[in-house]
């Protein structure tokens, strides 16, 4: 399988599956000298972990340590390529017997199938939405970096279940559950969410990033 690689310079690859032993990821192009806070790290672990905080996240419920195998040494980044590791310690594969020759509407797994021949039905595999452990512990990194030129990222969700948000405060954000940045709208989103739950449905939502900080010119005019 290839395309598990993103980046040109600070490049990324995940690999792992949702009821593997684990998931991570293996940082390459991190400078040498980046300060490491390993609490933030696990911070930042803590906001994506799963668990029955709400409704609009999965129940499962995993510790989500985040463990550092290579590239730090005493705080700080080497130079050399980090490694991160995060094991499954809560994956129950027999609750998906029942759907091993059959596939979830809309779930890509499908089409994981349909491109490799060969489909992991537990959990869905590396089609799981537990792969974005690994690019949450790589963000982390990638935040502890830019930290050193003022850039700073937030992202929320704008619109869950058909409810938008209406304004904007980035310090209501880690305040609800739906981490949305409109405190009223939080509130009906999540009321919505539970609705499509209690029909043992689903549904969508848009997520926007904001970027602080940049310098302007960066990037290139066009791709």
């Amino acid at each position: 399988m290839s395309g598990n690689i993103f980046g040109e310079i600070f490049k990324v690859a995940t690999f792992g599956e949702s009821h593997g032993a684990g998931l991570g990821c293996i940082i390459d192009g991190c400078p040498a000298g980046v300060l490491v806070d390993e609490k933030f790290l696990q911070h930042e672990m803590e906001r994506r972990k799963p668990g029955a905080k709400s409704a609009a996240v999965t129940a499962r419920k995993e510790d989500d340590f985040a463990e550092i195998l290579s590239g730090v040494f005493e705080g700080k980044t080497t130079g050399t390529p980090i490694a991160v590791l995060i094991r499954n310690s809560n994956q129950h594969s027999s609750d998906y017997e029942n759907i091993k020759d059959k596939f979830r509407p809309g779930h890509a797994d499908f089409t994981y199938y349909k491109k490799y021949g060969i489909r992991d039905y537990r959990g869905g595999g590396r089609s799981s939405g537990r792969e974005t452990c690994a690019r949450v512990a790589a963000g982390a990194f990638a935040k502890m970096f830019l930290k050193n030129f003022g850039i700073r990222i937030f992202a929320y969700t704008k619109e869950a279940a058909g409810i938008k948000s209406g304004k904007v405060d980035f310090s209501e954000i880690e305040k609800n559950a739906m981490r949305a940045a409109d405190k009223d709208a939080a509130v009906l989103m999540q009321q919505k969410v539970e609705e499509f739950k209690m029909k043992k449905n689903s549904c969508g939502g848009i997520v926007e990033c904001v970027v602080k900080g940049v310098a302007a010119g960066i990037g290139e005019p066009v791709f």
